[in-house]
């Protein structure tokens, strides 16, 4: 890539989509705010915690595939270093993305 060009994301196409679908997480991690304040049952709060838990690790798999489908893959028909770099970030990523 040269200084004057900017780098495309391989999430860029959708997001959009993205944002709407974070805009939804924040919106149930609210509701988990307003459940504690309002005292409710434990257990009724721990299932709204993995459903946003859910929520939130499908979005990191599809991002997570989106890298690999645009940034790696452009890396490798690239060619040189630059492919070995992209591979190790995928795998510190999804090496974070396991220990959650």
């Amino acid at each position: 890539m040269t200084p004057t060009e900017t780098a495309t994301h391989g999430y860029s196409k959708q997001k959009d989509q993205h944002l709407k679908r974070l805009r939804r997480i924040e919106g149930q991690v609210r509701g988990l705010q307003r459940m504690v304040e309002e005292d409710v049952y434990c257990i009724d709060i721990l299932t709204q915690v993995s459903a946003g838990t859910k929520a939130l690790q499908s979005f990191a798999l599809q991002l997570l595939e989106e890298h690999l489908r645009h940034c790696v893959a452009a890396a490798a028909v690239e060619g040189g270093k630059e492919i070995d770099e992209k591979v190790a970030e995928a795998t510190a990523a999804i090496a974070r993305l396991l220990r959650t």
